[in-house]
């Protein structure tokens, strides 16, 4: 048999074989609140098929028959399989500018506040991208910094961002993109913050260094214990609590405000608001919260 038809012929064992796995109610419940223990996330009837399909790849991999089996692996606590299983789970969809209207809020209204308000002997400036997935976010607040304060030089400006995922993680920290990620942008913007790379694929470019030093890339889920002892004064949660629930919604908002400065501020993403969630953030523009002091 040639090497094609007996491909052909894995293909459509493995195809077979997966076709046979059956996510019964009691196992999807079962994945559910295993994944809303480990990260937080609430999974509706809607998400079925999405964790079906997720999943199902890590069962072929493990040589496993059903999901009960696999719930049973992850029982385990194996922290490797718990790390594979979280990736899976997560969504990370996302672009440089994405929303862009929260950049032009932090270039021309945050930062000239934090400039009046900042002298010599206290410059720092600390942002946090809580949920960075593959860092166009976080590549964005960068550009935007650079761009908006004067005599960069002369601050001590950061930026933490933070995944559950450790493989979007390993991504932001190469920072390397398709070109046609950057196409939106004005041509200028693209040659001043990106250099052209070498790729075996589709054209591709890699964020300059100095975006990269202003940037520290971290995987961290927000349901466990945060090692973070400064406060900051920014905070980018876009997108992310869509997927919590009210409660768990309310015990992260706390936790945001514990580590803010006084009248710092929090971006959420277009669909998400704090409305009965909390009452130490007020709304102040479109998904800008701003901490209560």
């Amino acid at each position: 048999m040639h090497s094609s038809a007996i491909a052909k012929s894995i293909d459509q064992h493995e195809e077979i074989s997966t076709s046979k796995l059956v996510l019964t109610d009691s196992e999807f419940s079962g994945l559910c609140d295993i994944i809303k223990d480990l990260t937080g996330i609430s999974m509706g009837e809607s998400k079925r098929q999405l964790v079906y399909r997720r999943l199902s790849g890590r069962l072929k991999h493990l040589k496993l028959k059903s999901f009960t089996d696999y719930i049973e692996f992850l029982s385990t606590g194996d922290v490797s399989e718990l790390e594979l299983f979280s990736n899976a789970v997560t969504t990370n969809l996302t672009s440089f500018f994405r929303e862009s209207y929260h950049f032009d809020y932090l270039a021309g209204t945050i930062i000239p506040g934090i400039i009046k308000k900042r002298t010599t002997l206290n410059n720092r400036f600390r942002i946090w991208s809580a949920g960075c997935s593959t860092g166009e976010e976080a590549y964005s607040i960068a550009i935007t910094l650079k761009e908006s304060l004067p005599s960069f030089e002369s601050w001590d400006a950061k930026i933490l961002c933070t995944d559950l995922d450790s493989d979007v993680i390993n991504h932001c920290k190469r920072g390397i993109y398709n070109k046609d990620r950057i196409e939106k942008m004005a041509m200028d913007r693209q040659k001043r913050w990106f250099n052209p790379c070498q790729s075996e694929q589709d054209p591709a470019v890699k964020v300059k260094k100095e975006l990269q030093d202003l940037t520290t890339f971290k995987q961290l889920n927000l349901m466990h214990e945060w090692p973070m002892k400064g406060r900051f004064d920014v905070i980018f949660c876009r997108n992310v609590i869509i997927y919590f629930d009210k409660p768990t919604q309310a015990m992260l908002m706390n936790r945001y405000a514990d580590i803010m400065n006084d009248g710092g501020y929090l971006f959420l993403g277009h669909s998400e608001s704090l409305l009965n969630v909390t009452d130490r953030f007020t709304l102040i523009d479109r998904t800008v919260y701003r901490k209560v002091c």
